[in-house]
């Protein structure tokens, strides 16, 4: 509880409460081949060194050059070694070597072609004596095995998010599978009787697009969840404790539903999961947007995560409680915390975090700078579509003066721009930011 708001929880003790609930989501073999943006459920220890063999750096001539080897100095050829040839073994003369070749058994160094004088030639074309423009020396031009990746070294962690990099890493090793995290499984209630779900339909009377829950189940699909289902149903417990059932049914680990949790006539949420068996974690958080979020574990063990309906509430909610409850369930750490230059002022309601939507730059120095979008009334949606990401001030902030140091955040989790990562912090904090 904040002082300034004793009847709302803070938001790490929220995070903190959300995060002991959250259970890890079990591990499955994929293909390497599939597995992009899924994460490690286990470290991984390379099978084989990398380059698996001493090989040429570049196109040349292979010899052995213990002893420095002078400028001028002449060399019979003794055949040619291209990529992919078996290994051989020379008799100390120079080899034609190609690039990624594998360097015959005693030539431990390459020089490079255009530093080289042909000075006899078979009658195919084919070298057969050189003279070296410049001193040779051991090593030189030469891909030792193993000084990219050592065989047993951990490459990877557990926890990482699988991108193009770590495929190419772990083709480059001959690993065709590998252990991943099973993806958690959400499902999403929309509650509202003026909620029209289908965008191809003409509005009627008093209606309005169904937004939330197109978001949520795209901002949901891309951090790497399944999404088994998104229902809009009225403004009942009957129909919302219907749509619960069914989500359990599902299989669903995480619930999220939008509307029907403040204080209103019609803010059935509350009650009926209590009335439902859950345990209410939380309910009304000192933040800004999004105060009435409220936060379940129903007895069959799915978590559930009731955000207010207003646009930039469920967006809140999504990247600062359920996004850290995914991390959790996918094996990841938290986030670590990003930090910029503020260029608006801003002077936060005393008690509250703040989460306020902000585009971002860098100055000529290389230094990360936000500023703060002037619309942030909560039912704006067009601003957060233009929006780099969001600034956070705690609850604890006080006026912050243009100038000052803040907290941000990507705008999703799965979207984190380069410029977050140009100053990067090594930090942590629960729940964060």
């Amino acid at each position: 509880m904040t002082a300034a708001f004793p009847d709302l929880i803070d938001y790490a003790s929220a995070c903190g409460r959300l995060l002991a609930h959250s259970v890890r989501c079990v591990s499955e073999p994929c293909p390497v081949a599939q597995a992009t943006a899924r994460i490690l459920a286990a470290d991984i220890r390379s099978p084989m060194a990398l380059p698996s063999f001493d090989h040429a750096a570049m196109d040349g001539y292979a010899l052995r050059a213990r002893d420095t080897l002078a400028a001028g100095s002449e060399h019979p050829v003794q055949g040619s070694q291209a990529a992919g040839d078996v290994a051989v073994a020379s008799t100390g003369a120079a080899w034609e070597i190609m690039t990624g070749a594998q360097l015959p058994d005693g030539l431990d160094a390459v020089v490079a072609v255009e530093r080289t004088e042909l000075l006899e030639a078979l009658a195919d074309g084919s070298p057969a004596r050189i003279r070296l423009s410049d001193p040779l020396i051991a090593g030189q031009n030469v891909r030792y095995a193993g000084t990219d990746v050592e065989q047993g070294a951990v490459v990877l962690r557990a926890g990482t998010c699988i991108g193009p990099a770590q495929v190419m890493l772990l083709a480059a090793l001959g690993i065709a599978s590998v252990d991943v995290v099973r993806r958690p499984r959400a499902a999403i209630i929309c509650t509202g009787k003026e909620l029209q779900a289908d965008a191809s339909l003409a509005l009627q009377s008093g209606h309005i697009h169904g937004s939330n829950g197109p978001y949520l189940a795209a901002a949901l699909e891309a951090a790497g969840v399944q999404v088994l289902s998104c229902e809009t149903v009225d403004d009942t417990a009957v129909t919302y404790a219907s749509a619960l059932r069914q989500a359990v049914d599902a299989g669903a680990e995480l619930i999220i539903s939008t509307g029907a949790v403040s204080m209103g006539r019609y803010d059935f949420v509350p009650d009926t999961l209590r009335q439902l068996g859950a345990e209410i974690l939380f309910h009304r958080v000192a933040m800004r947007p999004g105060k009435p979020l409220l936060a379940a574990s129903l007895p069959s063990g799915p978590l559930v995560l009731a955000l207010p309906g207003t646009p930039m509430a469920v967006a809140a909610g999504l990247r600062f409680f359920v996004t850290p409850v995914v991390r959790a369930m996918s094996g990841q750490e938290p986030e670590p915390l990003s930090h910029a230059v503020l260029d608006t002022p801003q002077r936060p309601t005393p008690g509250l975090r703040h989460f306020l939507r902000a585009t971002f730059h860098q100055d000529e120095s290389g230094s990360l700078h936000a500023s703060v979008l002037k619309l942030q009334q909560p039912f704006r949606i067009l601003p957060f579509a233009h929006a780099d990401g969001w600034v956070v001030l705690p609850e604890n902030a006080g006026d912050c003066a243009a100038g000052s140091i803040v907290r941000i955040a990507s705008l999703h989790a799965h979207a984190s721009s380069a410029l977050l990562s140009a100053r990067p912090t090594d930090t942590h904090e629960e729940g964060s930011p």
